[in-house]
């Protein structure tokens, strides 16, 4: 629930910057991309520091080296969030991440499955929560992949 609460709340912030004047935060995918990467700051932290053993255990047991895979894409999500903050990279970045949300979320569901957890960590919020974040990488990665190939984008 962090990460979502962490997006929202920085998304809206950075639309009220943009609405107050500051020009350049102005377009829903620049917003996006600061909620994004403040988002994937925290879930990429999170596979070192705090919550490690528990993304270990999320891990379906048919993947090798559980420690390794929550170690590279914690890396890969620190990595990611960098890259949105630079424009030139934003929407590669953004697909990459999209990418990797759709393909950790086994993970997820495993985790869901796999015995008793928290309201938010169940099925149903669960999904709805990565369909939320898919939604915003997805319109970042359009967006700046887009403009990248001249076309104007309003």
């Amino acid at each position: 629930m962090v990460p979502l609460i962490a997006l929202v709340v920085v998304t809206s912030l950075l639309l009220l910057a943009g609405a107050l004047g500051i020009r350049r935060l102005k377009p829903l995918p620049v917003a996006l991309r600061g909620g994004l990467a403040v988002m994937f700051v925290l879930t990429g932290g999170a596979h070192f520091i705090g919550l490690r053993e528990e993304l270990i255990a999320m891990v379906p047991p048919l993947l090798p080296a559980p420690g390794l895979l929550v170690t590279a894409t914690g890396v890969l999500e620190l990595l990611g969030a960098a890259a949105l903050l630079w424009s030139r990279t934003a929407g590669w970045s953004a697909l990459g991440l999209t990418a990797m949300l759709v393909v950790m979320f086994p993970a997820n569901v495993h985790k869901a499955l796999s015995g008793p957890v928290p309201w938010d960590d169940q099925l149903v919020p669960r999904t709805l929560m990565q369909v939320v974040f898919l939604a915003a990488t997805v319109t970042v990665a359009g967006h700046y992949l887009r403009r990248r190939e001249g076309v104007v984008v309003a």
